[in-house]
C-alpha cells in the first residue's frame, strides 16, 4: 500500500523540480527568458492549486487507487508531449498536463496513511512518505543530469513518461481498497466545515508563504541564483543542487520523527512548525544580504523548510474527521501550491526588469524579489503568533491538540 503511492509522489517531485535543472537548456535550445522559464515551471503549481478540492472531494469518495492510477496516466501523456514540444505553447500544455497528473500524488498517499495507519503514528508515516517522494528532487539533479548528457532533455521526458505510465498500472494492480464510509464523525463532510475552522486559518496562510515560498525557490530558483550570484561553474552547480535534494529528503524523515517525540510528550506539532517558519524567514534574510561567503548554507535551510509538509499535514489531520481529511490537505495545498506559481512566476517578473549583465542577472535584482516575499512571510508569522502576544495562551491550553472528532482542548 505505502510503497507504490511513494513511488507516485517521488514521481511528481521529479518533475516539480526537474526544470531548474533543464532551464539552461530550453533557454539555449527554444530561446525562452526569464518569465517564460518561470511562467513554464510555476503553471506546474498553478494547476496542482486549481485541481487540489475535486481531486481531494473524488479521493474521499472514490479512493486513492482508482484517482491516483487514473491521473498518472495523465501525467505520462502531457512528459511524453513535453518531450516533443518545439515551443513555449506545446510546453505549457504539457507541463500543465504533468501537473494536473501528479495533482493527487502526495494526497492520495497520505490518504492511505490515514485509511491504514494509526493515527498516533501520522507525523512519522507523513516524514517517510515526503522523504522517500523528495528523493525524486535527489534525482532531478547529478542523475538526471547524466542522463541528460546521454539522451538529451528530449528524451529524458520520453523515458519518464514511460515510468510513469508504469507507476501508475502498478498503483491500479496491487493497492488495495478500503472505505471509509462507516468511519464516525461528528461534523458533516463538508468543505464548509474546513473554511469556518479558525484553527484551519491560522495555520494556513503562514504554511502557504514558508512552504509555498520554499518550493518555489528550491525547484526553480535556487540554480540561478548559484549561477547569477555565486558564479558556480556547471559541476559546482550540479553538486550544491544535489546536495540541497538531499537535504529535502533528509529533513522531512527528521522532522516526522521529531513531530513524532514532541507529540509523546504533549508539546504541539504548531510550534515545532513555527520554529521552522523562523529558521525559514533567516535564511532568506541571509540571501538578501549576502555576506562575503557562499550562499549555500541558507539554501539548504530552504530546503528543510520545504519539507515542513511531514508536520502541517499531520497538524490538519488532527484538525477534521477521516472522511474528511483528503479535502482538508486539499484546501491546504491550494493555499501552498498558489503561492508558490507567485512567488516562483513573480520572481521571473520581477528579475526581467533588471538587464543582463554579462548573461546574469543582477543581486539587486534577487534581493528585490526575496524581500517582497520575507515581508509577506513575516506578516503571516505575526498573525500566527497572535494568541501568545494577545495573552490567550493561558495555563492549560494546549493548541492543536485535538481529535479528529472534536473542539480544541482548553
Amino acid at each position: 500500500m505505502f510503497l507504490p503511492f511513494a513511488a507516485g509522489y517521488y514521481l511528481s517531485y521529479l518533475f516539480r523540480t526537474i526544470n531548474t535543472l533543464i532551464a539552461g537548456r530550453l533557454t539555449s535550445d527554444l530561446g525562452l527568458g526569464a518569465a517564460d522559464i518561470g511562467l513554464l515551471t510555476s503553471i506546474y503549481f498553478l494547476i496542482v492549486m486549481a485541481v487540489q478540492i475535486p481531486i481531494g472531494m473524488c479521493l474521499d469518495r472514490f479512493g486513492p487507487r482508482r484517482v491516483q492510477s487514473t491521473l498518472l496516466g495523465v501525467a505520462a501523456a502531457g512528459a511524453a508531449l513535453f518531450g516533443l514540444s518545439t515551443g513555449i505553447l506545446s510546453l505549457l500544455v504539457g507541463r500543465a498536463m504533468i501537473g494536473l497528473g501528479t495533482a493527487a500524488a502526495l494526497m492520495s498517499g497520505l490518504k492511505i496513511i490515514v485509511l491504514w495507519f494509526p493515527r498516533e503514528r501520522m507525523a512519522l508515516l507523513n516524514g517517510f512518505m515526503i522523504m522517500l517522494g523528495s528523493l525524486g528532487a535527489v534525482t532531478a539533479t547529478a542523475p538526471a543530469e547524466v542522463l541528460l548528457d546521454g539522451i538529451g532533455w528530449r528524451g529524458l521526458f520520453e523515458a519518464l513518461a514511460a515510468v510513469t505510465a508504469l507507476a501508475g498500472i502498478l498503483i491500479y494492480l496491487v493497492v488495495p481498497e478500503r472505505s471509509t464510509g462507516s468511519l464516525p464523525s461528528t461534523k458533516p463532510a463538508t468543505l464548509k466545515t474546513i473554511y469556518s475552522d479558525a484553527r484551519f486559518w491560522r495555520i494556513a496562510p503562514l504554511s502557504a508563504t514558508c512552504i509555498g515560498s520554499a518550493w518555489a525557490l528550491q525547484s526553480l530558483w535556487a540554480a540561478p541564483w548559484l549561477d547569477d550570484v555565486e558564479r558556480l561553474d556547471r559541476t559546482s552547480l550540479v553538486d550544491e543542487l544535489f546536495a540541497m535534494a538531499l537535504t529535502l529528503s533528509l529533513s522531512a524523515l527528521l522532522l516526522g520523527l521529531l513531530a513524532n517525540w514532541v507529540r509523546r510528550r504533549g508539546k504541539t506539532t504548531e510550534a515545532l512548525f513555527a520554529v521552522v517558519a523562523v529558521m525559514l524567514i533567516g535564511a532568506e534574510l541571509v540571501l538578501i544580504l549576502h555576506p562575503p561567503w557562499l550562499s549555500l548554507l541558507p539554501w539548504y535551510a530552504v530546503s528543510v523548510a520545504a519539507s515542513a509538509t511531514a508536520l502541517t499535514y499531520a497538524i490538519i489531520g488532527d484538525y477534521f474527521p477521516t472522511e474528511l481529511v483528503a479535502r482538508a490537505n486539499g484546501a491546504l495545498n491550494v493555499l501552498q501550491f498558489g503561492w508558490a506559481f507567485i512567488v516562483q512566476y513573480g520572481t521571473g517578473l520581477i528579475l526581467e526588469q533588471w538587464p543582463l549583465q554579462a548573461g546574469h542577472y543582477p543581486l539587486i535584482a534577487y534581493q528585490i524579489a526575496f524581500g517582497v516575499n520575507v515581508l509577506l512571510q513575516l506578516a503571516t508569522l505575526v498573525c500566527f503568533a497572535v494568541p501568545w502576544f494577545g495573552g490567550l495562551k493561558r495555563e492549560g491550553w494546549t493548541f492543536g491538540r485535538t481529535s479528529r472528532n472534536g473542539p480544541m482542548e482548553l
